[in-house]
């Protein structure tokens, strides 16, 4: 089982119908295998999201308000994967609101130096 505990991510890739970018930093907890994070940058406000790890596989809900006053909500399965020492999300999600369409997002392990730069 991983450990995500106050590992950051920022956005590397997503489909067109999302919302998360390069701009958008990610800052997750753990405790056992329930995993939580807190979102922020970009088209993105402020946002949570929650769910529970099992191996290398996270299940989660999240929510999100955007610069448009929109609130969005979802929900998402994360594969885990590791290159050259960094962690990488791969993420298949779906809208729970609006068009409820899907879409797949990659989000990279940051460090502190690294936020800094963004």
């Amino acid at each position: 089982m991983y450990d995500l505990h106050n590992k950051k991510f920022k956005g590397l890739d997503n489909t067109d119908n999302g919302e998360v970018s390069e701009d958008t930093i990610f800052h997750y907890r753990q405790k056992d295998n329930i995993v939580w994070a807190t979102y922020e940058g970009g088209d993105i406000i402020f946002g949570t999201l929650s769910g529970r790890l099992d191996r290398d596989t996270i299940a989660f809900n999240y929510q999100h308000r955007n610069i448009f006053e929109e609130f969005m909500t979802g929900r998402c399965i994360t594969t885990i994967t590791k290159k050259g020492g960094k962690l990488f999300l791969n993420e298949n999600w779906q809208w729970t609101c609006g068009d409820h369409t899907n879409g797949k997002s990659i989000l990279q392990e940051i460090d502190d130096e690294e936020e800094e730069s963004i």
